[in-house]
């Protein structure tokens, strides 16, 4: 049995939503006397059991009429990819290895998104790093920075030296509430300087010269058990990327490890629920 809702109405679908919280939603917008839809529905049927952890929605356009023009919905089947209300990207077409490949893209950790945020209000911005436009400066070849932006996968080492640059890109803005690293109580960073929104990534001594926006001092109880480390958050309310410098580690030993780095905040939505409210707040009014 698969565990597809189907929406009704505008108002349940942002309540939905709104339920929803920060796990990933898959929204199928869908009509009745579509053919392609009618053939790709019970592939849908399928991938939300394989991806429990995710929400899967069945939004009939004849029946929701805002919340597809407020959507942007021209062409059936279109699914929608959402999380924290927030549009993450589309696919057209009943392609079910397409349909598939977007869920893999968004779904993360799968089986983490039954645990809370560590931080109540915001969220993992795992989803929303561009990975291939991160980069790393000075990190080990068997050990390297891609292998930290996940719990399971590995961990990141510096190469020749203690020092790190980790630039971070983001898909969209977002807003950043603290940071989570876990790291080795003897390895792990211990002075960081933060920048954001930069060209380009910065360099060692231009790291080293310029004024961050924040400087953080690492404690080894905080890297062991992975606590959150709060920033100004008012100083981070719109970032396109961060780009972490190590300077040093606890002990003064000649490499840095970081076992898992995780950016907490929140998208800033390219989905006004908002707005959308106020839309289907005007069903039944005269034209």
């Amino acid at each position: 049995m698969g565990a597809v809702r189907v929406i009704n109405n505008d108002g349940q679908f942002y309540g939905e939503m709104m339920r929803a919280g920060t796990k990933l939603v898959v929204v199928d917008f869908t009509a009745t006397w579509c053919g392609p839809c009618q053939r790709i529905a019970p592939v849908f049927e399928q991938l939300s059991v394989k991806y429990p952890n995710a929400v899967f929605l069945k939004v009939d356009v004849d029946n929701c009429t805002e919340v597809a023009v407020v959507q942007g919905v021209s062409a059936m089947p279109t699914f929608i990819f959402y999380r924290n209300q927030t549009k993450l990207g589309l696919c057209q077409g009943a392609d079910a290895v397409e349909l598939e490949s977007k869920i893999q893209q968004f779904y993360g950790g799968g089986e983490a998104e039954e645990t809370e945020s560590p931080v109540s209000g915001h969220m993992d911005l795992a989803t929303f790093i561009t990975k291939k436009e991160c980069e790393c400066l000075n990190e080990s070849d068997d050990h390297n920075f891609v292998q930290c932006l996940t719990s399971e996968d590995g961990y990141l080492e510096s190469d020749c030296d203690e020092q790190l640059i980790l630039s971070i890109a983001f898909s969209q803005a977002v807003k950043i509430h603290s940071l989570k690293i876990k790291a080795p109580k003897d390895k792990g960073p211990k002075n960081i300087k933060l920048f954001i929104n930069q060209p380009r990534t910065i360099d060692f001594d231009v790291a080293e010269c310029n004024t961050s926006i924040q400087d953080l001092t690492l404690t080894p109880n905080v890297l062991e058990d992975g606590t959150p480390v709060g920033l100004r958050f008012v100083k981070f309310q719109n970032v396109q990327n961060l780009q972490i410098f190590v300077k040093d580690n606890q002990s003064g030993s000649e490499t840095t490890r970081i076992d898992h780095l995780a950016v907490i905040g929140s998208p800033i939505s390219t989905t006004n629920m908002g707005d959308f409210k106020r839309v289907i707040g005007k069903k039944g009014e005269s034209h």
